[in-house]
């Protein structure tokens, strides 16, 4: 185990460090949203436009190897943009199925809660069971196969709320954030110095290992403890005053498998609390559904996560089993 954790942790500081020379301040975002690829998760960021999602997504395929699609969601898109379609074909007479953008390992789905919830049904499927149902027929999608969407919070016109389903399918929820004046400063100098806006990122494994890398992460241990501790943390969101739907066993199960990649990523065979209170609020927070109340007050279901963290008892110190 732990010549799988220190090979994991070299290769992660070295994706890392790819996507780096690419994406600047980041790094706290770009660490989870590895680690939630790595424990074969899917992620949502929602941020405003123009803070380099969709060079960060674009950056991680190249380092991980994967093949890369982006999806711009519109109003009229229809699920077989998205998943393919049957083609009449003249020479044989016949139909053929031709895929669509989901068959990719890395799918970059630009502004999400732009298009219909008839096409987001169609992304669920394909994040929940890495498949695609037309026409009766399933279309197994390539392994690797993970999601990274986008979603603007502030512009309500013309936009479709993501289902609670869809959310949950989601490992994580993260925001980038305005970055600070020298990393600003650094964009527009990289983008000087390159006189292109291309930002190659090089390979640094590929589809074969990252599953490699995927398989030796679920060998991560976790202590009973901890599991209780996720398990606990989750169930406090359903107490919670402020909360109609608090998170499901789903958010246990997320917190666990990310705590896993995390610890791998730092090189470590077990999970300690501390990885679970690190990621608590990108996984946890979109799973709660607010009461009208609290939702008309303007609560904010991270400050809701946040207190069942500083609520629930850490479990001891926890070692290598």
């Amino acid at each position: 185990m732990t010549d799988d954790t220190a090979t994991i942790a070299e290769a992660g500081r070295r994706i890392l460090d790819g996507v780096r020379t690419a994406v600047v301040g980041m790094d706290e975002p770009l660490t989870i949203a590895l680690a939630t690829i790595l424990a074969g998760g899917h992620v949502l960021f929602e941020d405003v436009p123009g803070l380099g999602k969709t060079l960060a997504a674009r950056s991680l395929a190249s380092a991980l190897g994967l093949e890369f699609r982006r999806l711009q969601c519109t109003p009229d898109m229809l699920p077989g943009d998205v998943t393919g379609s049957y083609v009449y074909v003249p020479a044989t007479g016949g139909f053929e199925f031709r895929p669509g953008p989901l068959f990719t390992g890395l799918l970059l789905a630009d502004e999400i809660n732009r298009t219909t919830p008839k096409t987001q049904s169609a992304m669920l499927e394909a994040m929940a069971e890495a498949q695609v149902t037309v026409e009766g027929n399933r279309f197994a999608l390539p392994s690797p196969f993970h999601v990274i969407a986008t979603s603007n919070p502030i512009e309500y016109e013309g936009t479709y709320a993501l289902p609670e389903a869809q959310l949950d399918r989601f490992m994580v929820r993260l925001s980038v954030g305005y970055p600070a004046a020298e990393d600003e400063s650094r964009i527009v100098l990289e983008r000087m110095r390159r006189q292109t806006a291309d930002a190659p990122v090089a390979p640094v494994i590929d589809a074969a290992r990252l599953r490699g890398i995927q398989a030796a992460v679920e060998r991560i241990h976790v202590d009973p403890d901890v599991v209780a501790y996720c398990v606990e943390l989750t169930r406090a969101t359903r107490r919670a005053a402020n909360v109609a739907v608090g998170a499901s066993p789903r958010g246990s199960q997320a917190l666990v498998l990310l705590g896993r990649a995390l610890a791998a990523l730092d090189g470590r065979g077990y999970v300690r609390p501390d990885d679970i209170k690190r990621i608590a609020v990108p996984v946890l927070a979109h799973r709660l559904t607010l009461t009208p109340q609290a939702w008309a007050q303007g609560a904010d279901p991270a400050a809701v996560v946040e207190t069942a963290v500083a609520q629930t008892p850490v479990p001891p110190t926890v070692a290598a089993r």
